[in-house]
């Protein structure tokens, strides 16, 4: 079962967020049947995504956007606080070839662009302000070095970023994945910001951690050190779509009465693919007569 911690480090002044992802990346590309090197793209971004959403407030939401020049074209993931994040891509066969060392070529597939985050509060409650939109230039593509880039260049916050994503040859393909976060917060000594640099670029790669067993407290005290930590919370986190078929319905009565009569008439049917989680609904006749019917009561 994936998981995640929060927890803090050096008396509060460090935030640490790590979690093992493996089963939720294997569910995201089994549901939008991504390339490899896309699915390495769209794991490290959902892991990415939801660690950087476990900051949020009860009811709020959580975008990381990545509109690139790549063959990927673009990345979107979505978290909550509760630990679920979805999320799809623009191209998700693109698959440029591998790089000289073997490895998939995620910053290749992405290229250059513009790296979004955006907050919006309440929104899970009908409580919908103008969302908070942060922006900055994707700095290498590699995905945990633009969040790193982001939170230090657009939130001031300092970071380091860790996110992996291990392919194997057979279903689910996904053999680990998984990520850490370390966020310097105001008074952060710095000498404790120079020991946790120096362990994190010494760091073995989070994968391999996790594929031999590492939960993910044992990833973040990798990423500190001899540095403590507490962990204030530990949850199981999950790849959970907000779509349903009551949306559906819902979505295809806005079209009014004249086009749901149309595609009555016409197709019999309708059919409608949620993006997120390429979950496809379909609306049969009776479900189409029953929209038009239930027109008829909200005007009596």
């Amino acid at each position: 079962m994936d998981k995640m911690i929060h927890g803090i480090a050096a008396e509060g002044t460090v935030r640490v967020l790590a979690a093992t992802t493996t089963g939720m990346v294997a569910e995201a590309i089994r549901r939008h049947g991504t390339s490899p090197t896309v699915s390495a793209a769209l794991g490290r971004m959902l892991t990415g995504t939801l660690l950087l959403g476990s900051t949020i407030k009860d009811f709020d939401r959580l975008t990381v956007k990545v509109e690139c020049d790549g063959p990927v074209g673009a990345i979107t993931a979505e978290a909550t606080k509760e630990g679920t994040v979805r999320g799809f891509v623009k191209d998700a066969v693109a698959e440029p070839p591998l790089k000289e060392n073997g490895k998939f070529d995620v910053a290749g597939i992405v290229g250059s662009g513009t790296f979004y985050v955006i907050r919006e509060a309440g929104f899970d409650i009908g409580f919908r302000p103008e969302p908070y939109v942060g922006s900055v230039p994707i700095v290498s593509g590699e995905i945990a070095e633009d969040f790193a880039y982001y939170l230090a260049n657009s939130e001031q916050i300092p970071s380091a970023v860790m996110l992996g994503v291990l392919l194997g040859n057979t279903a689910p393909f996904v053999t680990a994945a998984g990520g850490i976060m370390i966020q310097m917060m105001p008074g952060a000594n710095e000498h404790i910001i120079t020991m946790i640099e120096d362990t994190v670029r010494h760091a073995p790669h989070v994968t391999e951690m996790i594929r031999e067993g590492a939960t993910p407290a044992d990833l973040a005290k990798m990423a500190l050190g001899i540095i403590d930590f507490e962990v204030l919370e530990e949850r199981e986190v999950s790849f959970a779509c907000t779509c349903s078929f009551e949306k559906a319905v819902a979505m295809v009565a806005g079209l009014g009465r004249k086009e749901v009569e149309a595609i009555l008439a016409e197709d019999k049917q309708a059919v409608m693919t949620c993006g997120f989680c390429n979950e496809t609904y379909r609306l049969n006749e009776n479900d189409l007569r029953q929209i038009l019917e239930n027109y008829g009561k909200d005007s009596v």
